[in-house]
């Protein structure tokens, strides 16, 4: 994966309003969740903010990132898990982060591609993609920027499902039975089938 550099200033979680004045000033509240637990074994989160101008190219990409992060001048590894926007204005309220380490295996969206010219296409069909990502779980080093599906063999009428598809070092954590993708038939697929029908 890429990687993203991220400054942070800590700060005291106070709730929502102190959240509220923080996002009056510009910046965005955080909490780091990661290898730290309490004596009751539950996560502990460490509050921090950002400004927007410093996530916005890790906010509005297709791409995935480790996150180098740096709050205060401590630096840990981190990706991105979970965003909140305003369900009205679309503009950030919060983002959690999550720790990474070299042997814990975290779950990640990764997008997903296409390769190939399916022959279902060839005969007249239309190809449908049905999902962006695929959810997986491996150590950090091991998921790659995206996922490749070679589509070459999908003909008229077929599909792939998550179940189909194996990725050396991944473990998919999308439900097996999620439509991947498929080849619909159309009008120029159909009237060529009933033209071989009936010169056969």
């Amino acid at each position: 994966m890429k990687t993203f550099e991220l400054k942070g200033t800590a700060r005291v979680a106070g709730g929502k309003r102190a959240a509220k004045i923080l996002r009056a000033t510009g910046a965005i509240p955080c909490n780091l969740y990661g290898v730290e637990k309490d004596a009751d074994g539950k996560a502990v989160a460490k509050s921090f903010s950002v400004t927007f101008e410093a996530v916005r190219k890790l906010i509005y990409t297709p791409e995935i990132y480790v996150v180098n992060l740096d709050i205060d001048g401590k630096v840990c590894k981190a990706v991105m898990r979970e965003l909140q926007f305003h369900p009205v204005k679309d503009n950030v309220l919060h983002i959690d982060f999550y720790q990474i380490t070299d042997d814990k295996p975290i779950v990640m969206a990764v997008p997903v591609t296409f390769s190939g010219h399916a022959v279902g296409v060839r005969e007249g069909g239309a190809f449908r993609s049905l999902i962006r990502n695929l959810k997986v779980k491996a150590t950090y080093d091991k998921i790659p920027e995206r996922l490749d599906i070679d589509i070459t063999e999908l003909g008229i009428g077929k599909s792939i499902i998550v179940g189909d598809l194996e990725f050396e070092g991944l473990e998919i954590v999308t439900p097996k039975q999620a439509l991947v993708c498929t080849v619909k038939a159309t009008r120029n697929s159909k009237a060529a089938e009933e033209e071989e029908t009936a010169e056969a």
